[in-house]
This record gives structure tokens, C-alpha cells and sequence, in this order.
């Protein structure tokens, strides 16, 4: 699948979220029959929740004890992401096990499943900075920034779709390989966050 088709299947998950446009709607159930995609389209999902729970942190009126709710349910998306990245990783690892590399083959320092993870918010930017301009009350000096960014984001849209693609390419054809490596973070495991078990 190249990257056009993929940047579809994180607009249609951005679509869907924003028919009820609610952080906690649950995901629609698609692509039951594919794997890849559904991994693609719960990658999205989880981008597009924690965009709007960003968004609510930042409400200066909320309340504390909310505010802490809300951080940890960033915290948790956040490592959902990640595990799901590498899954994703996981799985085209599994579709290139036959790929044999040329001798001068070179390993890239990003898997794919972190470019798309960079592709998959760069949609979420472009999709905000679009709804941006459907305001009434934008002044003319905001708008012609929104639409300057805008413009930088479809660019880096482009780019990011001809590196995914250039990428799998030569992962494809041997003339690069990909390792796997685990995000192995600290905080989130009890036996290694200090505040945890300097309590025991």
C-alpha cells in the first residue's frame, strides 16, 4: 500500500471522529479483515482522541482533580500509540522476513511505522488548519497565517509520502533493512519509575 492510500485511511479516521467530534465515542469497528489497515486506522484513532484531550488540558477553567484525570489519560494514550506503532512495525517486519539484503545494504534510522506515525499527525494538522478557515470570526491577519502554514503542511504532506514510499521501496528491494527495537520506556513500568518503588 503507498503512502497516498494510507494518508486516505487516517483522513477517513479523522472524518469519523469528528461525526460526533467526542473523546469518548468509541471507534468505529472497520477493517476487521485486514490487518494492516486496522492497525492504520486505530493508529489514527488514538492521534485524533489525544488531539482533543490536548486540547481540554489546556482549559485554565477546568477543574484540578479533571485536570489530573485528563493528563492520565494522555499518559495512557500515549503508550497505547506506542505499542501500536510498534505492532505496526511488527507486522511489515513480518512482511519483509523473505527480503533478502544486497550486501550494501543500509539500515535507515526511522521504521515506517514512526514515519507513519509523523504522517498520521501531520493529517490531523492539516484537517484543524483547514477547519481553522471555515471561521466566520478569523481576522484577515489570521487567516492569511493559517493559510500560510497550511500551504507548508500539504508540502511536508508530499515529502513525507515520497520518503514512506522511497522507504518501503528499498526496504522491498534489499537495499535497506529494518530492525526492531522496543520504545522501552521507564516511566510508565513501576519496577523502574523511581517514584514507584522507592515507596516499597
Amino acid at each position: 500500500m503507498n503512502a497516498k492510500k494510507i494518508n486516505n485511511i487516517f483522513r477517513e479516521t479523522i472524518a469519523d471522529y469528528h461525526l460526533t467530534d467526542h473523546v469518548d465515542h468509541p471507534m468505529p469497528v472497520k477493517y476487521q479483515n485486514d490487518k494492516f489497515l486496522s492497525l492504520l486506522y486505530l493508529k489514527n484513532w488514538i492521534d485524533t482522541v489525544q488531539w482533543h484531550l490536548e486540547d481540554i488540558i489546556r482549559d485554565p477553567e477546568n477543574d484540578p482533580k479533571y485536570l489530573v484525570e485528563i493528563k492520565r489519560r494522555i499518559d495512557a494514550s500515549n503508550q497505547h500509540r506506542t505499542d501500536t506503532v510498534e505492532q505496526i512495525d511488527e507486522y511489515l517486519f513480518e512482511q519483509l522476513k523473505d527480503t533478502k539484503a544486497l550486501p550494501s545494504a543500509r539500515m535507515n534510522s526511522e521504521t515506517p511505522a514512526w514515519l507513519l506515525d509523523r504522517m498520521s499527525i501531520l493529517q490531523l494538522k492539516i484537517y484543524h488548519f483547514e477547519d481553522q478557515l471555515k471561521r466566520a470570526d478569523l481576522s484577515d491577519e489570521l487567516r492569511k497565517s493559517v493559510s500560510h502554514k497550511l500551504a507548508v503542511l500539504k508540502v511536508q504532506e508530499n515529502d513525507l509520502e515520497v520518503c514512506f514510499d522511497e522507504l518501503m521501496e528499498d526496504l522491498l528491494s534489499g537495499k535497506k533493512y529494518m530492525k526492531l527495537y522496543k520504545q522501552m520506556k521507564m516511566y510508565n513500568d513501576p519496577n523502574l519509575n523511581p517514584v514507584f518503588y522507592n515507596k516499597k
